[in-house]
């Protein structure tokens, strides 16, 4: 079975990138119609689909966060990382790492997930 990981900061200056790592142990990465999604939910918000990468390293983002969002793989190391530039206190939120078969996962009910990983944006 799939587990997932989510690691990095916790606390965010505003205009700095965070950077997030997930990490996926009992799967392989490689496996063909798999998208390894990062997914969060502001407070008293609902599940945000932020972007995925599939097995070939193609990316798929949100319309909203295309231009501060970036996906990328390794795996080697069995990691996909989260990069979003320029934050804002508006993007403090539980950051999740997920694994489906859709591209864009948007409820928990579908999928493995990590346990999320609160990120808060403040000076």
């Amino acid at each position: 079975q799939v587990q997932l990981q989510e690691s990095g900061p916790g606390l965010v200056k505003p205009s700095q990138t965070l950077s997030l790592t997930c990490t996926v142990s009992g799967g392989s990465m490689t496996t063909n119609g798999v998208y390894w999604s990062w997914i969060r939910q502001s407070p008293g918000k609902g599940l945000e689909w932020m972007g995925a990468i599939d097995s070939s390293g193609r990316t798929y983002y949100s319309p909203s966060l295309r231009s501060r969002t970036s996906i990328y793989m390794d795996t080697f190391k069995k990691q996909f990382t989260l990069q979003l530039t320029s934050v804002i206190p508006e993007d403090t939120a539980v950051y999740y790492c997920a694994r489906d078969v859709n591209v864009k996962l948007t409820t928990r009910s579908r999928g493995s997930w990590g346990q999320g990983t609160q990120v808060t944006v403040s000076a």
